[in-house]
């Protein structure tokens, strides 16, 4: 189990859909509540939802096709019959949403006689060198695959240097490779080294380009056709909108691209890339990458996509991280105590804190529980994730009585607590605040009741607001 204390300077974190998800949740709130539909009010919801996807930069063919399919759905007999046809409405730009986006998460095609070649294209600048080594980390923590990483990109060394620090951090066997070299050497010559060290899967790395070109073009496509790749997947920066199923679509005419990997989608809060690359291309976004950390990449699921962008949260999404990435003997001793009637001390407290930190921080969680976009932005603007270690400090700073016994703290120890972690006595006067809105969370998860304890998150972010540094 994770609770979170949503400390109140905690990181924002933008999730790519905010502003649609703001711009479609008002829209679609107003037809709910009508009784029935009709041509009229379905014709200025459609206009509502077509503005909030142009606004999102989602691409106009895509709009277009939306809206039409949208129009004929919500006119049919079975919404027109419905009992709650403004729900009804809400589910049928769900299901479009999916359709939009694709029908299911694709996985990866490993099925090959090892080492399986997976070959990432993409410009300059979309994250490509980072995500090679986000996916080799993804492939062998969920998928217990021996990875190796290469480096193709013969005009920046710095490229070379990065991936290997990278792949030396995470693990990962690293091919080493010369700006002096031919990439179409370097690849083959990786590929039988990870051959003869038994690897499951090889990842190659390509130079990018500030545009697309002729002569980068020529490359990769003399590369793509030397090694032959099960996998071809192009990197694209989330946060140039449209524009990116448009590069994506350059690439697939070039080359047969098997996927798209989405990244930087932590910093737009539009999300019309994600909206326009299957439409356009006809190729699927596989994995969405959701902030710089190693482990911040994530499978591409459109159906709890979709349930994002309306505002549903994604539920599954958060229950697999935590079965993931959540210190499971901890969690049961927190349980364990709890249920004992003892009480939620600040230890306790730190400890969930560390846990957040290795989930990504508050505010990709955030972004996946239900009507978490009620909850006013201005508010949602102080979740900041970089503040957790400065929120830690000050509770390293206390000795373990006072973590122990918090009611201890007072006068003199709050300011020995503040010069021990260089902060000041308000920062120590928060976090005992949040503390307590925290240990009061708590209570209800003893009794065991879940929808209390979700009221209460969202009633610790909310008091969040009427917080002052």
């Amino acid at each position: 189990m994770l609770v979170n204390g949503f400390p109140e300077d905690l990181i924002k974190d933008t999730d790519m859909f905010d502003n649609l998800t703001d711009r479609l949740g008002s829209t679609l709130k107003k037809i709910k509540g009508q009784g029935r539909l009709t041509e009229s009010n379905i014709k200025d919801t459609l206009r509502e939802v077509r503005m909030a996807l142009l606004e999102a930069d989602v691409a106009l063919p895509v709009v277009t096709d939306f809206i039409e399919r949208i129009k004929t759905g919500a006119l049919g007999q079975e919404v027109q019959s419905s009992l709650s046809p403004g729900q009804s409405l809400i589910k049928l730009v769900q299901a479009e949403l999916v359709t939009v986006m694709g029908e299911a998460n694709e996985k990866l095609n490993l099925n090959a006689v090892p080492p399986a070649i997976i070959l990432m294209a993409g410009l300059q600048g979309a994250g490509k060198t980072t995500t090679v080594a986000k996916l080799g980390r993804w492939l062998k923590e969920n998928q217990k695959k021996k990875v190796g990483v290469v480096s193709a990109d013969v005009y920046r060394p710095a490229a070379i240097k990065q991936l290997q620090m990278l792949a030396n951090d995470l693990s990962l066997e690293f091919f080493e490779s010369d700006a002096s070299q031919d990439p179409v050497d370097i690849a083959k010559n990786a590929i039988e080294a990870a051959r003869k060290k038994f690897l499951d899967v090889i990842i190659i790395d390509t130079a990018g380009r500030l545009h697309v070109d002729d002569e980068m073009m020529g490359e990769i496509k003399a590369l793509h056709a030397a090694i032959n790749p099960i996998e071809t997947l192009f990197v694209v920066d989330g946060m140039t909108g449209q524009d990116a199923a448009i590069t994506a679509k350059a690439f697939n005419d070039a080359l047969p691209l098997t996927g798209v990997i989405l990244t930087k989608a932590d910093g737009d809060a539009r999300g019309g890339a994600a909206l326009s690359i299957r439409h356009i291309t006809g190729k699927p976004i596989k994995f969405i990458g959701m902030g710089e950390k190693t482990d911040a990449l994530e499978p591409f699921y459109p159906d709890r996509i979709a349930s994002r962008i309306l505002g549903m949260g994604d539920v599954l999404g958060l229950i697999e991280e935590i079965e993931q990435k959540v210190d499971k003997e901890k969690a049961e001793k927190l349980v364990k105590k709890l249920q004992k009637g003892k009480s939620f001390d600040l230890e306790d407290f730190r400890e969930q804190l560390q846990q957040m930190q290795s989930m990504g921080g508050v505010g990709s969680m955030l972004d996946k529980l239900p009507g978490m976009n009620t909850i006013p932005q201005e508010v949602r603007d102080k979740v900041n994730d970089k503040e957790l270690s400065r929120q830690i400090a000050v509770i390293n700073s206390m000795t373990m009585k006072e973590r122990r016994y918090p009611d201890l703290i007072k006068g003199n120890r709050k300011k020995r607590i503040a010069d021990g972690c260089g902060q000041q006595l308000s920062d120590v006067n928060r976090i005992l605040k949040q503390f307590m809105m925290m240990q009061k969370m708590m209570k209800r998860f003893k009794s065991g009741n879940m929808a209390n304890m979700m009221r209460g998150i969202k009633n610790n972010v909310r008091g969040m607001g009427g917080m002052r540094r």
